[in-house]
């Protein structure tokens, strides 16, 4: 473990985050979960997806 982990976590053993920091993350993973989820069970309109898979065109080298 590297010096500067251990003094970022001593950091934080003193002064520990907010709980308005704390919630805002744990929210910000929540709805990235949510969201997530409701891709991969196919729950979200068509324009929320990635668009359909087209052909990518071919660059070829110069001669």
């Amino acid at each position: 473990m590297r010096i500067a982990h251990l003094l970022r976590m001593a950091r934080w053993a003193h002064r520990p985050p907010s709980t308005r920091r704390v919630i805002l993350v744990f929210s910000v993973v929540a709805i990235c979960l949510v969201l997530a989820g409701a891709e991969w069970l196919d729950l979200l309109p068509e324009g929320f997806g990635r668009p359909p898979d087209r052909q990518i065109p071919k660059i070829r080298a110069l001669p």
